[in-house]
């Protein structure tokens, strides 16, 4: 049998390395956690006890006692910057949290000082790995569809949903001329970080909308603050081809003898009902073809888990010298068209792309 995958943490403080740590301890066959840098010792000592992970309060100490394929940044993106260039002098491979650099000018940055270096880093952005984005990509594979051209999205916000806009679109490094807005009005308060709400009251409501033409092909972006965790406002994501379209989970296609086709996502669970092979995702259907099986079975994760346990994966592979699946190129172009959405929605003026340099690199 093959060892686990092994990852050390640095950081400890973020919901995010939460994540890591859970799945590891759900795969233990899978994955293994080679220890954290915290540097606060009260703080580590609680890690220590919650997860049975030893922690250190430098990266030297670390090194010194572990021998992970990789280390991963869950710390604030100002900190994270000074450890992807420590790392990458030590040859060690990253994977770093999105976005990479808080701003164009560190993008730029990162790009002088660790792409054109050959530094070896992946970006953890996991929403083109969540099960429905795999099923809803077999469909756009398999040519039914034929060529998509539309997409809309209404997931996440900036990068993460332009990251998913290009992936569907089949778009790389196209120049994009974006136009947006912002709708406002009142809404009921719903959960946000700290939980559910704890009382009832209207609070004012943003909703962006933008519109990506990258010429042939258009991506809409509409979002609105804390869509993803509210319990009155639906995610949704729709994809338009020639042939036909995904809107949410149904699929309509119009096939080359005129004939109509209709089908459903529809997610297939063990542990439903009398079925005792305990409680998880098996994988997703569409008519009578699995489009997504699911590689974590039966471990109990929810669909972001599983889509990080793919970037862990994932990572392992590039780390042992095979291809990246989402590196800093990537990540920066998605950072840098969700800045200019941001400034198109702003100023209400019409923002085109320029190509920048680490566009060079792919």
């Amino acid at each position: 049998m093959s060892k686990p995958i092994t990852f050390s943490i640095i950081g400890g403080g973020s919901f995010r390395a939460q994540y890591f740590l859970r799945i590891a301890q759900a795969l233990p066959k899978q994955f293994c956690v080679s220890g954290m840098v915290i540097r606060d010792e009260i703080k580590g000592k609680e890690m220590e006890d919650l997860w049975r992970v030893p922690t250190y309060r430098t990266l030297d100490q670390l090194l010194q006692n572990e021998k992970p394929d990789f280390i991963i940044l869950s710390i604030q993106v100002s900190a994270a910057v000074d450890y992807m260039l420590e790392l990458a002098e030590r040859g060690i491979p990253v994977l770093t949290e999105t976005p990479p650099a808080p701003n164009l000018e560190g993008l730029l940055g990162i790009h002088d000082k660790l792409t054109r270096q050959g530094a070896r880093i992946q970006v953890a952005e996991q929403y083109q790995f969540h099960p429905i984005q795999e099923a809803r990509q077999q469909i756009i594979r398999s040519g039914q569809l034929g060529h998509v051209n539309q997409v809309t999205v209404s997931i996440s916000q900036y990068y993460h949903a332009v990251s998913l806009i290009r992936k569907m679109l089949g778009v790389h490094f196209e120049d994009v001329s974006i136009k947006g807005m912002r709708f406002e009005s009142d809404w009921v308060a719903g959960p946000n970080r700290s939980g559910p709400p704890t009382e009832d009251k209207l609070i004012r409501s943003e909703r962006d909308i933008a519109w990506l033409d990258f010429g042939g092909k258009l991506g809409i972006y509409d979002f609105t603050k804390d869509q993803h965790r509210s319990w009155t406002r639906s995610n949704h994501l729709c994809i338009r081809g020639e042939r036909g379209e995904i809107f949410d989970n149904r699929i309509s296609i119009q096939d080359p003898s005129c004939q109509q086709i209709q089908m459903e996502f529809k997610r297939m669970n063990k542990g439903e009902y009398e079925n005792a092979e305990g409680y998880f995702l098996k994988g997703i259907m569409a008519g009578d073809r699995w489009v997504y099986e699911n590689p974590y079975m039966p471990a109990r994760l929810y669909d972001d888990e599983i889509a990080i346990a793919s970037c862990l994966n994932k990572m392992a592979v590039y780390a042992a010298g095979g291809p990246g699946f989402y590196g800093l190129p990537e990540a920066s172009q998605d950072h840098y068209i969700g800045i200019l959405i941001e400034q198109a929605i702003r100023s209400g003026e019409t923002v085109v792309s320029t190509r920048q340099p680490w566009t060079e690199y792919v």
